[in-house]
Protein backbone atom coordinates (compact mmCIF):
# COMPACT_ATOMS: atom_id res chain seq x y z
CA UNK A 1 0.00 0.00 0.00
CA UNK A 2 1.18 3.38 -1.08
CA UNK A 3 2.19 5.68 1.86
CA UNK A 4 0.28 8.88 1.81
CA UNK A 5 1.20 12.26 1.91
CA UNK A 6 0.59 14.19 4.59
CA UNK A 7 -0.80 17.94 3.41
CA UNK A 8 1.30 21.07 3.85
CA UNK A 9 1.09 22.71 6.90
CA UNK A 10 0.57 26.71 6.19
CA UNK A 11 3.05 28.52 4.96
CA UNK A 12 5.49 25.57 4.52
CA UNK A 13 5.05 25.26 0.71
CA UNK A 14 5.08 27.75 -2.00
CA UNK A 15 3.42 27.32 -5.53
CA UNK A 16 4.60 30.20 -8.35
CA UNK A 17 2.85 30.21 -11.66
CA UNK A 18 4.30 33.14 -14.45
CA UNK A 19 2.26 33.35 -17.76
CA UNK A 20 4.37 35.03 -20.99
CA UNK A 21 2.93 36.10 -24.24
CA UNK A 22 4.88 34.96 -27.23
CA UNK A 23 5.73 37.22 -29.89
CA UNK A 24 7.89 37.87 -32.53
CA UNK A 25 11.30 39.49 -32.08
CA UNK A 26 10.61 42.34 -34.34
CA UNK A 27 7.09 43.72 -34.44
CA UNK A 28 6.20 42.47 -31.07
CA UNK A 29 3.27 40.45 -33.23
CA UNK A 30 1.62 37.34 -31.01
CA UNK A 31 3.35 34.52 -32.51
CA UNK A 32 0.66 30.73 -31.40
CA UNK A 33 4.36 28.32 -30.87
CA UNK A 34 3.80 26.85 -27.66
CA UNK A 35 3.75 23.97 -29.14
CA UNK A 36 7.04 23.92 -30.31
CA UNK A 37 7.87 24.48 -26.74
CA UNK A 38 5.79 21.89 -25.25
CA UNK A 39 7.47 18.24 -26.56
CA UNK A 40 8.25 15.71 -24.55
CA UNK A 41 11.14 13.16 -25.33
CA UNK A 42 8.99 11.32 -28.42
CA UNK A 43 8.58 14.58 -29.70
CA UNK A 44 4.60 14.59 -28.48
CA UNK A 45 2.77 17.47 -28.11
CA UNK A 46 1.94 17.64 -23.82
CA UNK A 47 0.10 19.94 -22.13
CA UNK A 48 2.98 20.26 -19.94
CA UNK A 49 6.88 19.13 -20.14
CA UNK A 50 8.82 19.35 -16.61
CA UNK A 51 12.31 20.98 -16.40
CA UNK A 52 13.66 20.04 -12.95
CA UNK A 53 12.01 22.21 -10.45
CA UNK A 54 10.22 24.43 -13.16
CA UNK A 55 7.72 22.91 -15.30
CA UNK A 56 6.17 24.22 -18.81
CA UNK A 57 2.53 23.91 -19.43
CA UNK A 58 -0.27 25.49 -22.06
CA UNK A 59 -2.93 28.14 -21.21
CA UNK A 60 -6.12 28.20 -22.98
CA UNK A 61 -4.48 29.68 -26.20
CA UNK A 62 -1.14 28.43 -27.95
CA UNK A 63 0.97 32.77 -27.65
CA UNK A 64 1.09 32.28 -24.00
CA UNK A 65 3.22 29.89 -22.11
CA UNK A 66 3.12 29.03 -18.59
CA UNK A 67 6.41 28.24 -16.30
CA UNK A 68 5.68 27.13 -12.59
CA UNK A 69 6.82 25.45 -9.82
CA UNK A 70 6.90 21.52 -10.22
CA UNK A 71 5.53 20.75 -7.03
CA UNK A 72 5.54 23.21 -3.97
CA UNK A 73 8.97 24.93 -3.22
CA UNK A 74 10.50 25.27 0.65
CA UNK A 75 10.99 28.66 0.08
CA UNK A 76 10.01 31.79 -2.15
CA UNK A 77 14.03 32.66 -1.89
CA UNK A 78 15.70 32.32 -5.14
CA UNK A 79 13.14 30.98 -7.08
CA UNK A 80 13.40 33.86 -8.97
CA UNK A 81 17.02 33.27 -10.74
CA UNK A 82 14.93 30.11 -11.32
CA UNK A 83 12.65 31.07 -13.58
CA UNK A 84 14.74 33.47 -14.68
CA UNK A 85 16.92 30.70 -16.23
CA UNK A 86 13.50 28.95 -17.78
CA UNK A 87 12.77 32.34 -19.25
CA UNK A 88 16.54 32.18 -21.30
CA UNK A 89 15.68 28.47 -22.04
CA UNK A 90 12.57 29.35 -23.51
CA UNK A 91 14.11 32.47 -25.45
CA UNK A 92 16.55 30.72 -27.11
CA UNK A 93 14.54 27.58 -28.10
CA UNK A 94 12.36 30.61 -29.37
CA UNK A 95 15.37 32.16 -31.51
CA UNK A 96 15.04 30.15 -34.32
CA UNK A 97 11.76 31.39 -35.32
CA UNK A 98 12.78 35.05 -34.40
CA UNK A 99 10.55 35.22 -31.28
CA UNK A 100 10.50 35.71 -27.86
CA UNK A 101 8.94 36.18 -24.54
CA UNK A 102 6.84 39.18 -23.52
CA UNK A 103 6.16 40.36 -19.80
CA UNK A 104 3.31 42.15 -18.45
CA UNK A 105 -0.05 41.79 -17.97
CA UNK A 106 -1.32 42.32 -21.26
CA UNK A 107 -0.24 43.03 -24.39
CA UNK A 108 -0.62 46.58 -25.58
CA UNK A 109 -1.12 46.19 -29.50
CA UNK A 110 -3.22 42.45 -29.36
CA UNK A 111 -6.54 42.19 -31.21
CA UNK A 112 -8.05 39.21 -29.50
CA UNK A 113 -10.62 38.92 -32.27
CA UNK A 114 -8.24 38.42 -35.03
CA UNK A 115 -5.32 36.98 -33.26
CA UNK A 116 -6.26 34.53 -30.39
CA UNK A 117 -5.15 31.21 -31.58
CA UNK A 118 -6.85 28.22 -28.92
CA UNK A 119 -4.64 25.57 -27.47
CA UNK A 120 -5.74 22.58 -30.02
CA UNK A 121 -4.08 19.90 -28.70
CA UNK A 122 -4.29 17.39 -25.80
CA UNK A 123 -7.25 17.21 -23.58
CA UNK A 124 -8.65 20.72 -24.16
CA UNK A 125 -12.31 19.91 -23.79
CA UNK A 126 -12.11 22.19 -20.94
CA UNK A 127 -11.31 24.99 -23.44
CA UNK A 128 -13.81 24.32 -26.10
CA UNK A 129 -16.67 24.34 -23.47
CA UNK A 130 -15.09 27.99 -22.23
CA UNK A 131 -15.11 29.30 -25.76
CA UNK A 132 -18.53 27.43 -26.33
CA UNK A 133 -20.79 29.45 -23.35
CA UNK A 134 -18.46 32.52 -23.31
CA UNK A 135 -16.67 33.27 -26.29
CA UNK A 136 -13.11 33.26 -25.20
CA UNK A 137 -11.46 35.58 -28.38
CA UNK A 138 -11.34 38.29 -26.08
CA UNK A 139 -9.26 40.09 -23.39
CA UNK A 140 -10.29 38.74 -20.66
CA UNK A 141 -9.40 35.32 -21.99
CA UNK A 142 -6.66 35.40 -24.32
CA UNK A 143 -4.78 38.24 -23.32
CA UNK A 144 -4.33 37.87 -19.72
CA UNK A 145 -0.98 37.54 -18.00
CA UNK A 146 -0.58 37.04 -14.41
CA UNK A 147 1.34 35.26 -11.37
CA UNK A 148 -0.64 33.20 -9.19
CA UNK A 149 0.13 32.22 -5.46
CA UNK A 150 -0.86 29.04 -3.94
CA UNK A 151 -0.72 28.69 -0.42
CA UNK A 152 -1.09 25.38 1.55
CA UNK A 153 -3.33 24.62 4.58
CA UNK A 154 -3.32 21.24 6.23
CA UNK A 155 -6.10 21.51 8.09
CA UNK A 156 -9.82 22.93 8.43
CA UNK A 157 -8.54 25.07 11.30
CA UNK A 158 -5.53 26.62 8.99
CA UNK A 159 -8.06 26.40 5.65
CA UNK A 160 -10.36 28.94 7.58
CA UNK A 161 -7.66 31.12 9.04
CA UNK A 162 -5.66 31.33 5.27
CA UNK A 163 -8.97 32.22 3.58
CA UNK A 164 -9.98 35.32 6.27
CA UNK A 165 -6.61 36.96 5.64
CA UNK A 166 -5.74 36.19 1.95
CA UNK A 167 -9.69 37.79 1.42
CA UNK A 168 -8.24 40.58 3.38
CA UNK A 169 -5.22 41.49 1.37
CA UNK A 170 -6.49 40.65 -2.12
CA UNK A 171 -7.73 44.44 -2.27
CA UNK A 172 -4.16 45.78 -1.81
CA UNK A 173 -2.48 43.97 -4.91
CA UNK A 174 -2.90 46.60 -7.40
CA UNK A 175 -1.23 48.32 -5.93
CA UNK A 176 1.41 46.50 -6.44
CA UNK A 177 1.18 44.63 -9.78
CA UNK A 178 -0.48 46.49 -12.00
CA UNK A 179 1.08 46.46 -15.01
CA UNK A 180 -1.63 46.63 -18.17
CA UNK A 181 -2.15 50.23 -18.79
CA UNK A 182 -2.93 50.25 -22.36
CA UNK A 183 -5.60 48.06 -24.47
CA UNK A 184 -4.85 48.13 -28.14
CA UNK A 185 -2.50 50.82 -28.60
CA UNK A 186 -4.53 53.25 -26.38
CA UNK A 187 -4.73 53.64 -22.57
CA UNK A 188 -7.22 51.35 -21.00
CA UNK A 189 -9.89 52.97 -18.19
CA UNK A 190 -7.71 51.33 -15.84
CA UNK A 191 -3.60 51.42 -14.55
CA UNK A 192 -4.94 47.49 -14.30
CA UNK A 193 -6.79 46.54 -16.93
CA UNK A 194 -6.38 43.31 -16.81
CA UNK A 195 -8.69 42.91 -13.27
CA UNK A 196 -11.38 45.07 -15.69
CA UNK A 197 -11.72 42.04 -17.80
CA UNK A 198 -11.09 39.79 -15.06
CA UNK A 199 -14.13 40.88 -13.10
CA UNK A 200 -16.52 40.88 -16.53
CA UNK A 201 -15.11 38.25 -18.35
CA UNK A 202 -18.02 35.89 -17.28
CA UNK A 203 -21.07 37.87 -16.00
CA UNK A 204 -23.39 35.51 -18.27
CA UNK A 205 -23.20 33.67 -15.07
CA UNK A 206 -22.45 35.52 -12.30
CA UNK A 207 -22.02 32.78 -9.63
CA UNK A 208 -18.59 32.12 -10.60
CA UNK A 209 -16.78 35.47 -10.45
CA UNK A 210 -19.28 36.71 -7.81
CA UNK A 211 -17.98 39.73 -6.02
CA UNK A 212 -14.58 38.66 -7.19
CA UNK A 213 -13.10 39.82 -3.42
CA UNK A 214 -14.32 36.06 -1.78
CA UNK A 215 -17.35 35.75 0.47
CA UNK A 216 -16.46 34.88 4.10
CA UNK A 217 -16.59 31.64 5.00
CA UNK A 218 -16.70 29.22 8.21
CA UNK A 219 -14.75 26.53 6.81
CA UNK A 220 -14.70 24.04 4.07
CA UNK A 221 -18.47 22.93 4.04
CA UNK A 222 -19.62 26.23 4.17
CA UNK A 223 -17.20 27.55 0.67
CA UNK A 224 -18.46 24.31 -1.04
CA UNK A 225 -22.13 25.22 0.40
CA UNK A 226 -21.79 28.82 -0.51
CA UNK A 227 -19.62 29.66 -3.33
CA UNK A 228 -19.15 26.12 -4.64
CA UNK A 229 -22.52 24.47 -5.16
CA UNK A 230 -24.09 28.15 -6.50
CA UNK A 231 -21.80 28.01 -9.69
CA UNK A 232 -22.38 24.74 -10.30
CA UNK A 233 -26.15 24.87 -10.33
CA UNK A 234 -25.79 28.18 -12.19
CA UNK A 235 -23.40 26.42 -15.28
CA UNK A 236 -25.46 23.26 -15.39
CA UNK A 237 -27.87 24.20 -18.59
CA UNK A 238 -24.43 25.39 -20.22
CA UNK A 239 -22.29 22.23 -19.25
CA UNK A 240 -24.43 18.80 -20.31
CA UNK A 241 -21.33 16.83 -19.97
CA UNK A 242 -20.61 18.20 -16.65
CA UNK A 243 -16.82 19.31 -17.75
CA UNK A 244 -16.53 22.62 -15.86
CA UNK A 245 -18.07 21.24 -12.50
CA UNK A 246 -14.56 21.47 -10.43
CA UNK A 247 -13.21 24.13 -8.21
CA UNK A 248 -10.86 25.84 -10.81
CA UNK A 249 -14.10 27.41 -12.11
CA UNK A 250 -14.48 29.39 -9.52
CA UNK A 251 -12.98 32.91 -10.47
CA UNK A 252 -12.90 34.99 -7.67
CA UNK A 253 -9.56 36.86 -6.60
CA UNK A 254 -8.57 33.81 -4.88
CA UNK A 255 -9.62 30.33 -4.85
CA UNK A 256 -9.29 27.01 -3.16
CA UNK A 257 -7.71 24.09 -4.80
CA UNK A 258 -9.10 21.63 -2.79
CA UNK A 259 -7.35 18.57 -4.56
CA UNK A 260 -3.80 20.00 -4.11
CA UNK A 261 -4.92 22.19 -0.51
CA UNK A 262 -3.94 25.11 -1.66
CA UNK A 263 -5.76 28.62 -1.61
CA UNK A 264 -4.79 30.18 -5.14
CA UNK A 265 -4.24 33.91 -5.41
CA UNK A 266 -5.24 35.12 -9.32
CA UNK A 267 -5.07 38.50 -9.58
CA UNK A 268 -1.22 39.85 -9.56
CA UNK A 269 -0.42 41.22 -12.90
CA UNK A 270 2.38 39.98 -14.64
CA UNK A 271 5.72 42.12 -14.13
CA UNK A 272 8.72 43.10 -16.07
CA UNK A 273 11.25 40.39 -15.11
CA UNK A 274 10.95 37.09 -12.11
CA UNK A 275 12.94 38.90 -9.98
CA UNK A 276 10.11 41.81 -9.66
CA UNK A 277 7.32 39.18 -9.67
CA UNK A 278 9.18 37.11 -6.67
CA UNK A 279 9.65 40.54 -4.57
CA UNK A 280 5.98 40.90 -4.53
CA UNK A 281 5.27 37.29 -3.82
CA UNK A 282 7.58 37.74 -0.98
CA UNK A 283 5.68 40.95 0.08
CA UNK A 284 2.43 40.17 -0.46
CA UNK A 285 2.83 36.46 1.46
CA UNK A 286 4.38 38.22 4.35
CA UNK A 287 1.55 40.46 4.02
CA UNK A 288 -1.08 37.34 4.27
CA UNK A 289 0.89 35.83 6.92
CA UNK A 290 0.88 38.55 9.21
CA UNK A 291 -3.06 38.38 9.28
CA UNK A 292 -3.07 35.18 9.65
CA UNK A 293 -0.61 35.49 12.26
CA UNK A 294 -3.90 38.17 13.81
CA UNK A 295 -1.03 40.77 14.49
CA UNK A 296 -3.23 43.50 13.08
CA UNK A 297 -6.65 42.96 13.04
CA UNK A 298 -8.37 39.47 14.63
CA UNK A 299 -9.33 36.44 12.66
CA UNK A 300 -13.07 38.20 13.96
CA UNK A 301 -12.47 41.70 12.43
CA UNK A 302 -11.24 39.83 9.19
CA UNK A 303 -14.30 37.58 8.68
CA UNK A 304 -16.65 40.62 9.95
CA UNK A 305 -15.10 43.15 7.31
CA UNK A 306 -17.76 43.28 4.49
CA UNK A 307 -16.82 41.95 1.43
CA UNK A 308 -18.71 45.29 -0.62
CA UNK A 309 -15.79 47.22 1.62
CA UNK A 310 -13.41 45.09 0.38
CA UNK A 311 -14.28 45.12 -3.43
CA UNK A 312 -14.73 48.97 -3.72
CA UNK A 313 -10.88 49.00 -2.68
CA UNK A 314 -10.01 46.66 -4.96
CA UNK A 315 -11.72 48.02 -8.03
CA UNK A 316 -10.04 51.68 -6.66
CA UNK A 317 -6.74 50.13 -6.62
CA UNK A 318 -7.06 48.19 -9.95
CA UNK A 319 -8.11 51.93 -11.68
CA UNK A 320 -5.76 54.45 -9.62
CA UNK A 321 -3.20 51.83 -8.66
CA UNK A 322 -0.99 53.48 -5.81
CA UNK A 323 -3.04 56.59 -5.50
CA UNK A 324 -6.31 54.89 -4.27
CA UNK A 325 -7.00 55.16 -0.67
CA UNK A 326 -7.57 52.93 1.95
CA UNK A 327 -10.68 54.96 4.02
CA UNK A 328 -13.46 54.61 6.82
CA UNK A 329 -13.26 53.53 9.72
CA UNK A 330 -13.99 49.71 8.95
CA UNK A 331 -10.76 49.60 6.76
CA UNK A 332 -8.72 52.23 8.66
CA UNK A 333 -9.51 49.58 11.54
CA UNK A 334 -8.65 46.41 9.66
CA UNK A 335 -5.32 47.68 8.18
CA UNK A 336 -4.00 49.22 11.65
CA UNK A 337 -4.41 53.28 10.20
CA UNK A 338 -5.08 56.05 12.16
CA UNK A 339 -5.91 58.11 9.30
CA UNK A 340 -6.87 57.45 5.60
CA UNK A 341 -3.62 56.56 4.02
CA UNK A 342 -2.56 55.75 0.22
CA UNK A 343 -2.04 52.43 -0.66
CA UNK A 344 1.29 53.49 -2.03
CA UNK A 345 2.08 54.94 1.36
CA UNK A 346 0.84 51.44 3.06
CA UNK A 347 3.18 49.19 1.11
CA UNK A 348 5.98 51.37 1.82
CA UNK A 349 5.59 51.31 5.30
CA UNK A 350 5.28 47.43 5.04
CA UNK A 351 8.12 46.31 2.69
CA UNK A 352 10.28 48.16 5.46
CA UNK A 353 8.66 46.35 8.29
CA UNK A 354 7.20 43.15 7.79
CA UNK A 355 9.27 39.98 8.43
CA UNK A 356 10.36 37.31 6.49
CA UNK A 357 11.42 38.83 3.07
CA UNK A 358 14.67 38.32 1.37
CA UNK A 359 17.42 41.13 1.24
CA UNK A 360 17.54 41.27 -2.07
CA UNK A 361 13.33 41.49 -2.74
CA UNK A 362 13.47 44.35 0.13
CA UNK A 363 15.83 45.99 -2.10
CA UNK A 364 14.13 45.72 -5.54
CA UNK A 365 10.69 46.25 -3.50
CA UNK A 366 12.32 50.10 -1.98
CA UNK A 367 13.11 50.86 -6.00
CA UNK A 368 9.34 49.66 -7.30
CA UNK A 369 7.81 51.47 -4.58
CA UNK A 370 9.46 54.69 -5.19
CA UNK A 371 8.37 54.16 -8.90
CA UNK A 372 5.27 53.10 -8.43
CA UNK A 373 3.67 49.99 -10.36
CA UNK A 374 4.85 48.95 -13.26
CA UNK A 375 1.73 50.63 -15.04
CA UNK A 376 2.49 53.50 -14.64
CA UNK A 377 5.76 53.76 -15.43
CA UNK A 378 4.82 52.34 -19.01
CA UNK A 379 2.61 55.64 -19.31
CA UNK A 380 5.40 57.61 -18.25
CA UNK A 381 6.90 56.51 -21.06
CA UNK A 382 4.16 55.82 -23.96
CA UNK A 383 2.73 59.45 -22.66
CA UNK A 384 -1.20 59.79 -22.93
CA UNK A 385 -1.58 59.77 -26.60
CA UNK A 386 0.71 57.15 -27.82
CA UNK A 387 1.16 55.61 -31.22
CA UNK A 388 2.45 52.23 -32.16
CA UNK A 389 5.59 53.26 -32.77
CA UNK A 390 6.49 54.37 -29.11
CA UNK A 391 4.58 51.79 -27.53
CA UNK A 392 6.69 49.23 -29.58
CA UNK A 393 9.92 50.73 -28.28
CA UNK A 394 8.58 50.58 -24.51
CA UNK A 395 7.55 47.04 -24.67
CA UNK A 396 10.94 45.98 -26.63
CA UNK A 397 12.65 47.61 -23.51
CA UNK A 398 10.46 45.67 -21.22
CA UNK A 399 11.47 42.48 -23.31
CA UNK A 400 15.21 43.28 -22.44
CA UNK A 401 13.79 43.94 -18.79
CA UNK A 402 12.88 39.58 -18.75
CA UNK A 403 16.12 38.73 -20.40
CA UNK A 404 18.37 40.79 -18.45
CA UNK A 405 16.60 40.33 -15.16
CA UNK A 406 16.38 43.84 -14.11
CA UNK A 407 14.14 46.93 -13.16
CA UNK A 408 12.18 48.66 -16.40
CA UNK A 409 14.06 52.44 -16.58
CA UNK A 410 16.84 50.94 -15.02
Amino acid sequence: MAESISPLSAFTGFGIELEYMIVDRGTLAVRPLAERLLLDASGEVRNEVGHGDIAWSNELVSHVIELKTNGPASSLHGLAERFHQNVIAINEALAGEDARLLPTAMHPLFDPATETRLWSHGQNTVYRAYDRIFGCRGHGWSNLQSMHINLPFANEDEFRRLHAAIRVVLPLIPALSASSPLEQGRPAPWLDGRLRYYRDNQKRIPSISGPVIPEPVDGMADYHQRILEPMYREIAPWDADGELQDDWLNSRAAIARFERQTIEIRIIDLQECPAADLAIAELIVAQVRAFYEQDTASFQQQQATSTDALADLLWAAAGEGERAMIEGRELEGLFGLRRAQSLGEYWQDQATLLPGLSASSRGLLVRMLERGPLGRAILDRTGPAPDSNSIIECYRELAECLTQQRLFGS
